[in-house]
């Protein structure tokens, strides 16, 4: 679904379709991640991409055409790059360890040990399935069942608060872009711009 969705976003020359199959491919992208037990990236992808992505991308064509220009003359040098790219990245993907391998090196690193034991609460645990002495692995107990939601929130809040701050500064800059262009958009040759109580009224 993900292949015949992008697929269609580069053959579909209205935008407003576009916007709308891109919202689909985030969201499609989102419960990919929730079936990979990563429900926190879904979630960002979710209000992110299918989301705000999608509301900024509308609120864009609301002040240029929605249809997309027709190129003149088109270059199979574009269509090359693509695939060539596509290949490098799908035999990028040829050595990596089969998912959910228990040897692979990602598994066998110690700070994954910190990670599987950060996820459940201090002291939690059993018999043999008894948690590492308080000495080791206990001080980094959090208590969040979730693996992905401890790195995110714990071990990462300093990082995740820091993309926050991006992703919210670069939303209020197209904010302030799009007002100034539909201000731009709605004047009169003879209009005096009167800021942001300017409604369109000639003088």
């Amino acid at each position: 679904m993900l292949v015949a969705t992008a697929i269609t976003i580069a053959r579909v020359r209205n935008l407003l379709a576009t916007a709308m199959l891109t919202g689909i491919f985030s969201l499609l992208g989102a419960c990919w991640m929730v079936f990979l037990d990563a429900p926190d990236v879904a979630f960002t992808e979710a209000a992110v991409g299918a989301g705000i992505s999608t509301i900024l991308i509308v609120a864009t064509l609301c002040v240029i055409e929605v249809e997309e220009k027709v190129p003149e003359h088109e270059s199979p040098f574009a269509l090359l790059v693509v695939v060539l790219t596509g290949g490098l990245l799908v035999y990028g993907t040829l050595d990596m360890p089969r998912y959910g391998d228990p040897e692979a090196p990602a598994h066998r690193s110690p700070i994954t040990e910190v990670y599987l034991h950060s996820a459940k609460a201090p002291n939690e645990g059993h018999g043999e399935h008894a948690l590492e002495p308080v000495d080791s692995f206990d001080r980094f107990a959090v208590g969040i069942p979730n693996t992905v939601t401890t790195v995110l929130a714990s071990f990462r809040g300093y990082d995740t608060m820091g993309e926050t701050a991006v992703i919210f500064t670069a939303g209020y800059g197209v904010v302030m872009i799009l007002r100034g262009a539909r201000r731009r958009r709605y004047r009169t040759p003879g209009e005096i711009d009167l800021g942001p109580t300017d409604r369109g009224t000639g003088t």
